[in-house]
């Protein structure tokens, strides 16, 4: 009694919440559709009606596959009032970490886009025999059973929240330093944390209208729940173009939306954008990768006092620290354009060294986090669960300085992770796919300034003795084995890699090249 008495709501309630305020407004916009709030917890109701039908119940494992629609968070929902655990498999990864994450996720049911991932789909069930059950946005072409047209046939019930607070409702998959993806478990506490901060600690606008350009399997689906507790209208859609965001916010009168810099960069030299109306626009979140302070200052002039910094990761989810929007001065603080912020409210963080003791005021530490909004650890993974939680604390692997005011700047890296246009690119995967070219001797991969992307993929190669291949060919190799993201901009052919005194790989020294008279070795 004395346990249930104090124990914390899931992300299922506060759906269950969200749908019960929203009433007839509308929840969701995607191209033509709309789905208000009851349309949403109705047919939320009928999906949840299907799984149940089907064998599905807390603590089952499950899969999307999707590109940006209403339908992909439709089975996240489902997941939180369920208890399901849930997996949002990244739609610009390539096929073999699909089937990797799968697996290694102990996925039995797989929902699937038809529009867009049919083939896909088909292959991944044959390549792992653990997934028994595809399921489809609608009708496909013979590769499994259309949910939408099965939900059809049950009545809307109340909707009864399955999941407690310290269940594991999602893994998320992020790159790894041995070369394979690991998942990242957040229970509901982390989540329902994750969920109120954003709602208490950002500037969001009175009447939120948001759109979602990127995918909303990272940090923009993190947004919807608190866009839609607010009674809010999340829009969203596929890809991102200037033109195509100009159009968005004038037509739906978006009054808030989240772009990594590069976004801001397009936005800013596309000569549409001055004569565009985007006067609804009241806040941009932007996060990811760090923004070029001048640029920020281009972006001030040209959107006014609107932009909002978030710092996180994916082990500790979307919440680590905040730059607000009038903490953006250019006028009285120029330098904190510079800062990802201060952390937010009740986060706890510290600047610590190896042996966990926290470094004085203006000196460089790695950023540690504590408290509810931590993950549990990595799935299946011990030894490097154990790296990244100890001394009681969650490191980071950003190195970081305090100034005297609490604002935190980051310098770098302790881990060897490239932030290209907002993605996370772990080098160590690139560099496995290049050394599987039968020309390649050896490979490293370091992440370079770049002015579109922030940081971008590049890569030192060096031949077996008498072989040739072209840097079109080795690209091509990394598009096919890792995706797009993954793919270096730039492959130079060395004679030799730098190495340490004691032998290994010299990667300071490779980057150092590239990053001089930077200022600092993120960007």
């Amino acid at each position: 009694m004395a346990d249930s008495l104090y124990e914390g709501c899931s992300v299922g309630e506060l759906v269950v919440s969200a749908v019960q305020r929203g009433g007839d407004r509308v929840a969701f916009i995607s191209d033509d559709s709309r789905w208000t709030f009851r349309e949403l917890g109705e047919l939320l109701s009928r999906v949840i009606q299907v799984l149940t039908a089907r064998g599905l119940a807390r603590g089952d494992a499950v899969a999307t596959l999707s590109a940006n629609r209403p339908e992909a968070f439709l089975i996240t929902a489902a997941a939180y009032v369920m208890g399901l655990r849930i997996t949002w498999m990244n739609p610009t990864s390539s096929e073999d970490d699909h089937a990797y994450i799968l697996a290694d996720s102990g996925v039995q049911t797989l929902f699937v886009d038809p529009l867009n991932f049919s083939e896909r789909a088909r292959t991944l069930a044959a390549r792992v025999p653990g997934v028994v059950r595809l399921l489809s946005f609608g009708p496909n072409d013979g590769f499994g059973e259309d949910l939408l047209a099965a939900a059809a046939a049950f009545a809307p019930q109340r909707l009864v929240p399955q999941a407690v607070a310290d269940d594991v409702c999602v893994l998320i998959y992020t790159g790894g330093t041995t070369g394979k993806p690991k998942g990242v478990a957040h229970t509901h506490r982390v989540h329902v944390t994750m969920i109120l901060t954003e709602m208490a600690d950002w500037d969001w606008p009175g009447e939120i209208r948001f759109l979602a350009l990127t995918p909303i399997t990272h940090a923009s689906g993190a947004m919807i729940m608190p866009v839609l507790l607010k009674g809010g209208t999340y829009a969203m859609t596929q890809g991102f173009s200037a033109d195509k965001f100009l159009r968005l916010v004038a037509e739906h009168r978006i009054t808030a939306t989240f772009l990594v810099p590069t976004m801001v960069y397009v936005l800013l030299d596309h000569p549409g954008r001055a004569e565009a109306d985007l006067s609804s626009l009241k806040l941009i979140i932007y996060g990811a990768s760090p923004m070029s302070p001048t640029r920020l200052i281009e972006g001030l002039k040209a959107f006014g006092p609107v932009f909002m910094q978030l710092y996180a990761q994916t082990e500790a989810p979307n919440t680590i620290a905040v730059l607000h929007q009038h903490e953006h001065d250019p006028e009285r603080h120029l330098h904190r354009l510079a800062s990802c912020g201060t952390p937010c409210a009740g986060i706890q963080l510290r600047l610590l060294d190896d042996a966990g003791q926290e470094v004085a005021e203006g000196e460089v530490g790695e950023i540690c986090v504590r408290g509810p909004i931590v993950m549990q650890g990595y799935w299946n993974k011990p030894e490097e669960t154990a790296q990244a939680l100890r001394h009681g604390w969650l490191y980071t692997g950003d190195m970081a300085r305090r100034d005297a005011d609490g604002y935190l700047y980051i310098v770098d890296r302790s881990k060897d992770m490239i932030i290209s246009g907002g993605f996370n690119v772990f080098p160590r995967e690139v560099e496995d796919a290049l050394s599987q070219h039968p020309a390649v001797a050896a490979a490293a991969v370091v992440g370079v300034p770049d002015a579109k992307w922030g940081e971008a993929v590049r890569a030192l190669v060096v031949l077996r003795p008498g072989a040739t291949v072209s840097a079109e060919a080795l690209m091509t190799l990394v598009r096919s084995a890792k995706g797009a993201v993954y793919t270096p901009k730039a492959i130079d052919f060395v004679a030799a890699l730098p190495v340490t005194g004691l032998g290994k790989l010299d990667k300071k020294a490779i980057r150092a090249q590239f990053w001089q008279g930077q200022g600092r070795s993120v960007h």
